[in-house]
């Protein structure tokens, strides 16, 4: 272990330990305005959407550069509401990826279709165009791509796909707010974009939030309607809807990280890039991929994930060594319990079965320094070179 490695790893154990996110630090930054949104929405008593939210649904359009956004409680809501402003439901289908967090095949569940799982490209982990047109029935409906990780999927070949079966696209950029695609913005290529304001997002809440973006003046007036129950006047009821409004408090505090988010994602960029000068020894050996950013994209890395040997022998070996890591995510979808249903089966998506077993997260938020991902670098060329000898 080399003498910096171990002063990092001192100064951890003196009780500062490295967190995979650190939250604490980015509120220290923020403490006074955040205090004062607060403070300003508590003095209104407005609580339920109202002016506080409408201001963040522009700031966001905005920032976006889409003509509308329609802020609601969750990202997982965000998906539900733009599948039923389709009008999708039983009967349906619904194609998307099996790599990506639950929320994204239970929304179309949870609407009554039935998700159709895809491979992925592994050089992207998104959904792989090229797997498309053999997904496609006389039921298709919709296709929900996930910008994973902060990377924009392949959307030209998505599109042309989907406007050539005249089906609709809803973006899933819950982990993309910022990033680009060929000059375009996560969220504004589909008819409808899709974003979570989770705490561990790169615009992160105190708590759930969710917001979807279109350019379609329709779109927007329904999903207004569908997150207050179908109800456009008190007790009148247009169609059934749902109970998905963003708080108050909730976009005060997302209005005030909303104006930092550009400078945190920058940051992000550096230590990517960073991750990448360190971590290059380790690539040409062979024993990791690195995250690939593709030509005409703008990468925004809410996670820094690598594919790596002997996944689990490394995430032992850095925990050993105080350094957290991730696995986003361990299981894909369609092996999932809750969607044996479909008749998937081990082997039926091997792509994303095979990075299930291969891909680790590191730590990458804006706070992290550079001596800390030194170490952190540091520990994974020191457990290559034994590799062999360990075991998972």
């Amino acid at each position: 272990m080399t003498n910096s490695t171990k002063e990092s790893l001192a100064l951890q154990e003196q009780g500062a330990p490295l967190q995979f996110l650190d939250l604490g630090q980015q509120f220290e930054e923020i403490r006074r305005e955040v205090l004062l949104a607060v403070t300003r929405v508590l003095e209104t008593q407005r609580f339920i959407l109202g002016p506080e939210v409408e201001q963040f649904e522009k700031e966001v359009a905005n920032y976006v550069g889409c003509r509308f956004a329609v802020a609601c409680a969750s990202g997982t809501d965000a998906l539900i509401l733009a599948l039923l402003t389709l009008g999708i439901g039983p009967g349906d289908e619904v194609i998307t990826t099996p790599f990506t967090f639950v929320a994204t095949a239970g929304a179309i569940t949870r609407a009554g279709a039935v998700p159709v799982f895809v491979d992925i490209d592994p050089d992207t982990y998104n959904l792989n165009p090229a797997n498309l047109e053999a997904a496609i029935s006389s039921r298709t409906r919709a296709i929900i791509p996930v910008h994973l990780f902060g990377l924009v999927a392949e959307m030209e070949g998505i599109m042309d796909v989907a406007r050539k079966h005249r089906i609709s696209v809803i973006e899933d950029a819950a982990q993309a707010i910022g990033a680009s695609y060929r000059g375009q913005n996560a969220g504004t290529i589909g008819c409808m974009g899709c974003f979570s304001f989770f705490p561990s997002k790169n615009l992160g809440g105190a708590g759930d939030g969710g917001l979807v973006t279109t350019n379609d003046a329709a779109f927007a007036e329904r999903l207004a309607l569908l997150r207050v129950h179908g109800s456009r006047r008190k007790y009148e009821y247009e169609l059934l809807g749902m109970n998905s409004r963003l708080d108050a408090l909730q976009a005060a505090i997302l209005r005030v990280k909303l104006s930092y988010l550009e400078y945190w994602t920058e940051k992000r960029r550096r230590n990517a890039e960073r991750y990448r000068s360190l971590l290059s020894q380790a690539q040409r050996r062979g024993n990791l991929v690195l995250p690939n950013e593709p030509h005409g994209t703008r990468h925004v890395y809410n996670q820094f994930t690598i594919r790596c040997e002997k996944r689990d022998a490394l995430r032992a070996h850095l925990r050993r060594n105080v350094i957290p890591t991730e696995i986003y995510y361990p299981y894909p979808l369609h092996l999932q319990p809750a969607f044996r249903y479909l008749g998937y089966k081990e082997g039926s998506l091997p792509k994303a079965e095979s990075l299930a077993r291969s891909v680790l997260s590191l730590p990458v938020y804006p706070e992290l320094n550079k001596e800390q991902q030194q170490a952190i670098a540091e520990q994974i060329d020191e457990f290559y070179p034994d590799a062999g000898n360990k075991e998972e």
